[in-house]
């Protein structure tokens, strides 16, 4: 017997008992999408690496270390995504979209080579959205309302809204440099993974989970106090729209993007329902990015979910589906029955399109197909043997 071939690790298939959980919320994320106003977008699974070393940055661990990266028969560096804003940012420009403003969304795999754990996979799904165009904090408003609304329509109560503003660059670079001078003062202190950071990306020292850390990095000064009044005035107008539609936040200093082309609001929906992996949605404003990816300058924001995570949160609160399960289970006795029950089978469906029958297939005694009907969870089984033709 030949050796068995299993899936790559951190890549699972997804099986039929699941899909139905998987497409029951993937219809409600579609629907609500429509609802608002936003177009689905969709965008090939693998880029030119060049990508996402201009967008993520290359001195980023996503890039330096997990992406799946390989060179095509041309010689040509290709990547399998690791997120989706690049491609969609990228499609935008090279498809002349941001002549107005657009509100877009998709939804596929993504990929990082990552240690795999509950949460966190190699392959992995999110559902993304990203808006061109809009600049002010209206915009801001309704991504977050949208994302809301989406735990409401899921039935989901276990995530709160942490948000945070990183102002301009021009706030951020004074503030950088405030906070590299703090660090350096506590050197001895920063832990292998910040001392790092120090040179190439401070800020996310801000966001480190060592705990060892938590007083040293609560005691460091706020890009808060650098903001100047334009920016001020647009996270205030934010949290008052916020205020006004009953969404309930908490505002969260650390919370922050290491790339220079994010901007202002930054958000994130969190849970400690999933362990370490506890943010299920991440979001904000990126007005640097069209930009640097070789477009005009655009103003943008949007945010991406984590399926897996999200699924795993909808199971723990009982979420269910019962769009697969059948109204009925056709049960035939003879080739005559069989023959027959195939044209009845047709001639039901053509008259009610929404029935779900299943016809038996495979023959078998009365008493096996009556178990096979029972165990498919049928509601009714329909029995056409040699009594039924007669009549």
């Amino acid at each position: 017997m030949a050796a068995k071939i299993q899936a790559i690790r951190g890549m699972h298939d997804i099986l039929p008992e699941q899909t139905g959980l998987w497409q029951e919320m993937e219809t409600r994320v579609r629907d609500l999408m429509r609802r608002y106003g936003y177009r689905e977008i969709r965008m090939p699974v693998v880029e030119v690496t060049e990508l996402f070393k201009r967008s993520i940055g290359e001195v980023t661990d996503i890039v330096e270390k997990e992406m799946y990266s390989f060179a095509d028969r041309n010689g040509d560096g290709l990547t399998l995504r690791p997120e989706g804003t690049a491609g969609c940012v990228r499609a935008a420009i090279e498809h002349g979209l941001l002549g107005q403003p657009q509100r877009l969304w998709y939804q596929g795999p993504m990929f990082r080579h990552e240690r795999p754990q509950k949460g966190r996979y190699r392959q992995f799904h999110q559902i993304g959205v990203e808006t061109f165009g809009l600049s002010g904090p209206d915009i801001d408003l309704e991504v977050i309302l949208l994302s809301a609304r989406l735990w409401k329509t899921l039935g989901l109560d276990v995530l709160d809204l942490e948000l945070n503003t990183l102002g301009t660059s021009e706030e951020r670079k004074r503030y950088r440099e405030e906070l590299v001078g703090y660090l350096r003062g506590h050197y001895q202190q920063l832990d292998e993974d910040s001392r790092r950071r120090l040179e190439t990306n401070p800020l996310r020292i801000l966001d480190t989970k060592n705990p060892a850390m938590q007083e040293l990095v609560a005691d460091a000064p706020t890009l808060m106090e650098h903001l100047g009044v334009e920016s001020r005035a647009h996270f205030e107008a934010l949290c008052a729209g916020l205020d006004a539609c009953g969404v309930v936040y908490r505002i969260n200093p650390r919370l922050v993007r290491g790339l220079d082309y994010y901007a202002r609001t930054v958000f994130e929906w969190v849970t400690d329902r999933l362990g370490a992996q506890g943010t299920v949605c991440a979001g904000g404003r990126y007005d640097g990015l069209v930009d640097q990816l070789g477009g005009r300058a655009t103003p943008a924001v949007g945010f991406a979910i984590g399926l897996e995570r999200l699924l795993a949160l909808l199971q723990e609160q009982g979420f269910g589906d019962d769009s697969v399960a059948l109204d009925a289970y056709l049960v035939t006795v003879g080739a005559a029955a069989q023959q027959l029950g195939m044209q009845l089978s047709e001639q039901l469906r053509d008259a009610v399109p929404a029935l779900r029958l299943m016809s038996h297939c495979g023959g078998g005694s009365f008493k096996s197909q009556f178990k096979k009907a029972d165990r498919s969870g049928a509601r009714f089984a329909l029995v056409l043997g040699e009594g039924e033709l007669e009549r």
